[in-house]
């Protein structure tokens, strides 16, 4: 660490500047030996220069802050506040340590606001990219309850359970999605270069052709015909439902109707019932107040339909209905759940029972999930033979009649 000092010479003239030392009493006892004794100020060099150059790097050469970035800072802000070192000195030794220059210039960012003297939850409050609503509230319990190790400790399970859930989605669909689109590219391809060249050929040979090649003809003399025109066209339209998507109506229909898909129901709904009770339980766990609970969690939900689901119920929850008698009322929570929370709540150990209920729906999940993958590969196997089979049928028939008709 670097640390800056100001102290008076011999002649009571004063003298500045830096020194490198592993703590403040490290770099003192370094002074004392050069014999630089009347020490006026020694304290670890904020350097606002180099702060301004590292945010202004951070912009230039911006790196993706991966959710596994967010989840290793947090656990190492709470073995650093476990270990005692205050939160604007946590901050200043993270972003020395950190290899990420945008999380970087945001750590930074954080500890410069500190240092103005506001909470760490309002500085984290600034950035909402990086740091949730539901992040910030739970760091402002901690701070309100004093238990900011504890709290940065369930953040970062926290985030580490989200991210393992996210990236085994990830790794279910990935594979599948590949090999659909390359198929696709492939019969495209055929359609538009090959099949071409075979419709010539066979129109000279003036066979008569099997309704499954006039399909595939057919098929192929639309995207030559049409295609420089129907793919532009696509685009702009795949555009501007993509842009309307994005908006809260465009976006509460596109969930609306995911649902409505068996599997992605069943998927959707065990995620949102894992992710709730997984929130609602950190949350009342650190003391934030039930209300509050809902309407963050509500605000982190990311389907619009659900989303609108816990609004209902804090509504509710606040004309004095309890949260399970509000769950009850809602057709897509199930009653298990809601017999659960009845007895949590009758029991005064509604987080311990959320506790339980996200487990429980953790290994719905991950069965969902692993059920889901069990259908999609022999579907794709079936489909992707299938379309493979009938480009090579349409191929192949009229070829053998010719055959047969030069005998």
């Amino acid at each position: 660490m670097i640390f800056h000092y100001s102290s008076l010479n011999n002649n009571g003239n004063k003298e500045e500047g830096d020194i490198e030392a592993t703590s403040l009493d490290n770099a003192i006892l370094i002074l004392q030996k050069k014999g630089i004794t009347t020490l006026l100020e020694v304290k670890e060099k904020t350097n606002k220069q180099d702060n301004a150059i590292a945010l202004l790097a951070a912009r230039f050469t911006k790196q993706t802050i991966k959710s596994k970035d967010v989840v290793m800072f947090s656990r190492q802000v709470a073995t650093l506040f476990e270990a005692g070192v205050s939160a604007l000195r946590a901050f200043r030794l993270l972003a020395q340590e950190n290899e990420n220059k945008t999380l970087q210039g945001e750590i930074m960012g954080v500890a410069d606001d500190i240092e103005t003297g506001i909470s760490l939850s309002e500085a984290l409050s600034k950035r909402p990219e990086l740091f949730s609503n539901f992040y910030v509230n739970m760091v402002k319990a901690g701070e309100e309850s004093g238990k900011l190790n504890e709290v940065f400790l369930f953040l970062a399970d926290y985030l580490d359970r989200n991210y393992e859930l996210n990236l085994k989605i990830k790794k279910a669909l990935t594979y599948p999605g590949f090999v659909i689109g390359t198929f696709f590219v492939i019969m495209i391809a055929m359609l538009t270069f090959v099949v071409p060249k075979m419709a010539k050929m066979f129109a000279e040979e003036g066979a008569e052709l099997p309704l499954v090649t006039r399909i595939v003809l057919f098929a192929s003399d639309l995207f030559v015909k049409y295609g420089p025109i129907t793919f532009p066209l696509m685009g702009v339209v795949g555009f501007f439902a993509y842009k309307w998507s994005k908006t809260e109506e465009g976006a509460y229909v596109v969930d609306e109707n995911m649902l409505k898909i068996p599997v992605l129901k069943n998927l959707m709904q065990k995620i949102f019932l894992q992710r709730m009770s997984d929130n609602m339980n950190t949350m009342l766990s650190n003391g934030v107040p039930i209300v509050k609970s809902i309407d963050i969690t509500a605000s982190v939900i990311e389907n619009r339909v659900h989303k609108q689901l816990l609004r209902r119920v804090s509504e509710k929850v606040q004309t004095g209905k309890s949260f399970s008698k509000a769950l009850y009322e809602e057709p897509l929570v199930p009653n298990i759940l809601v017999q659960m929370v009845h007895i949590g709540e009758e029991t005064g150990e509604l987080g311990y029972i959320l506790k339980n209920l996200a487990l429980f729906y953790r290994r719905e999940l991950d069965n969902a999930i692993d059920s889901m993958i069990g259908l999609i590969e022999p579907a794709m196997i079936v489909s992707l033979g299938l379309g493979v089979g009938i480009l090579v049928s349409a191929i192949l028939l009229p070829m053998y009649s010719l055959t047969e008709a030069i005998k």
